[in-house]
């Protein structure tokens, strides 16, 4: 298929479905963890659930890096666009995502903070070279897909000499994430999710290749299929591991060959390598404490890091009692099962951080979902 039109027709999909219900075994269930909030939205933008047996069920993954940054990670990013010397460099997302006491990245925009809206790490670096006078942080989140334009960034500040410029690093990594789903004691406090397969994210894996996976399908006993974001690739992957748990087998697979290979992109793993490094321990909204799950900026390049430069300090924050955010990026509960969920809580007055993104399980079944769940 040459264009994104063949990968969306409606005929191929209800073919697929009909497969999909002819290879399912009626005494089972199949629990699949779409992993990637992008896989989310596509599945209820173009209907899957509709399209699947009874006893094939999707449970929501943490795979949106706005929804799993901890409260007070932000806080730390809200404190630092106080200081009148600071250009604060955000993408878009997070500004509206809620903080500690209803605070935000929008409020403080609003009440006179140097907050800016970029698009990319480069941006962030020009603002630095325009504004010489001003300290300008590039607030950095996101999983492997996001994380070799921060290196990047960082490696031509370090070209340029560029004094006034400085990463605060929240990037997280996959894989663990994975593992404290499965095996995780502290996340087993919040609530057991059953998941007999994982879809693997896309984007992700075409930086870090399949080969990471590999591991938790030989440990845990796990299907892995790569899927693509297109209804067809997620409805082919779902059917691949159907297949497997029916022949009981565990493997990686790779639906997304047009974008995935096994090693990823190695000039990109290679760049991330030389800047950043594991951190012993980072908290992620919904799964607490993972251990070497996040990454910070090395010592060679200490100078740019914005923790080091303006002294950060984290501090614990209670997460909103009524928010149910940590529970649905578990996995554990469905976006519909917070009492807030539509009528405290929408997209244009937030009360957790998955109302927000565009890769939110929240945002998703409120643009898509809300009434068929209620129906």
């Amino acid at each position: 298929m040459r264009y994104i039109q063949g990968f969306r027709d409606g005929r191929t999909a209800h073919a697929l479905s009909r497969l999909i219900a002819d290879e399912v075994q009626t005494d089972r269930d199949y629990h699949l963890m779409e992993f990637c909030g992008g896989h989310t939205h596509a599945v209820f933008r173009h209907g899957i659930p509709d399209l699947l047996p009874d006893n094939v069920k999707l449970v929501h993954g943490p795979g949106c890096p706005v929804c799993v940054l901890p409260v007070s990670r932000l806080d730390m990013a809200i404190e630092l666009a106080g200081d009148d010397n600071v250009i604060l460099a955000s993408y878009g997302d997070m500004l509206r995502v809620p903080a500690s006491r209803r605070n935000s990245l929008l409020n403080a925009r609003a009440r006179g903070k140097d907050v800016r809206v970029v698009q990319s790490a480069v941006e962030a670096l020009e603002l630095a070279r325009a504004n010489p006078d001003r300290e300008v942080v590039l607030f950095a989140i996101g999983f492997e897909t996001t994380t070799p334009p921060t290196a990047l960034a960082i490696k031509q500040a370090a070209a340029m000499d560029l004094s006034n410029f400085s990463v605060f690093c929240n990037h997280v990594l996959t894989p663990s994430a994975i593992q404290s789903i499965l095996d995780s004691p502290e996340v087993r406090r919040l609530g057991q999710v059953r998941v007999d397969g994982f879809l693997g994210p896309s984007h992700v894996s075409t930086i870090i290749g399949s080969a990471p996976y590999e591991f938790f399908a030989a440990e845990y006993q796990r299907p892995v299929v790569i899927a693509g974001f297109e209804p067809l690739d997620v409805l082919t992957s779902i059917r691949m591991l159907i297949r497997q748990m029916n022949d009981g087998r565990a493997e990686v697979e790779n639906q997304f060959l047009r974008g995935v290979s096994r090693d990823g992109n190695e000039k990109a793993k290679a760049l991330v390598a030389d800047v950043l490094e594991l951190r012993p321990d980072f908290a992620w909204r919904g799964l607490g404490h993972v251990p070497y799950s996040g990454l910070r900026i090395k010592r060679e390049y200490r100078r740019f890091d914005a923790e080091k430069r303006f002294e950060m300090v984290e501090r614990e924050v209670r997460e909103n009692a009524a928010c149910q955010c940590p529970a649905v990026i578990r996995g554990v509960k469905k976006p519909t099962d917070c009492e807030i969920f539509g009528t405290v809580c929408t997209p244009r007055n937030p009360i957790g951080s998955c109302m927000v993104s565009d890769e939110g399980a929240c945002a998703a079944y409120y643009r898509y979902r809300r009434y068929a769940e209620a129906g």
